[in-house]
């Protein structure tokens, strides 16, 4: 009974000294990504109220192992009913740059087929959605996003990942 005890003691130290005491130590993760897409006019195209809205929005990683990568992606609606595009992960991360072993920034390219009716015919329109994110021990998180080539948002701290784009 004295080795068991023993051993039931042994197993729990060991179990405990595997935990980091420091809880600062683990690293954040800030990854999701909201995507809201307006008209000129303010109006939300995601929303089956405003005419001319995009009923689906296919999302294919073009760093994918195929040519067809399909990436997940939810529709949201907020408390005041405006809808926007969750992105979370899916698409591969490649190395963009590595400053050093601790310092590292990746991408991920995304072709987004936003699909609508235009005089009873579906019109898609295709895009592209490139994601950075930085990487550090401390933290990895989105840093910049670039839609169609064109730079749209960069990282504040502390603040949601959002990126409104008008069509």
């Amino acid at each position: 009974m004295r080795n068991f005890v023993f051993g039931v003691l042994m197993i729990f130290g060991m179990l405990l000294s595997c935990r980091s005491g420091d809880e600062d130590s683990l690293q954040q993760i800030d990854q999701i990504l909201n995507l809201y897409i307006k008209n000129s006019a303010g109006q939300d195209l995601l929303s089956s109220k405003t005419p001319g809205y995009f009923f689906a929005f296919p999302m294919n990683d073009t760093n994918g192992n195929t040519n067809s990568a399909p990436v997940n992606a939810s529709l949201k609606m907020r408390a005041d009913s405006t809808y926007y595009i969750e992105y979370i992960a899916g698409a591969k991360r490649l190395t963009l740059d590595s400053i050093s072993p601790e310092d590292r920034t990746y991408h991920s390219v995304i072709a987004l087929a936003l699909r609508r009716t235009v005089n009873n015919v579906t019109d898609t329109i295709n895009d592209t959605l490139e994601i950075q994110y930085h990487w550090t021990p401390s933290a990895f998180q989105v840093s910049k996003v670039y839609y169609n080539h064109e730079l749209k948002f960069t990282k504040e701290p502390g603040l949601p990942n959002v990126v409104t784009i008008v069509k």
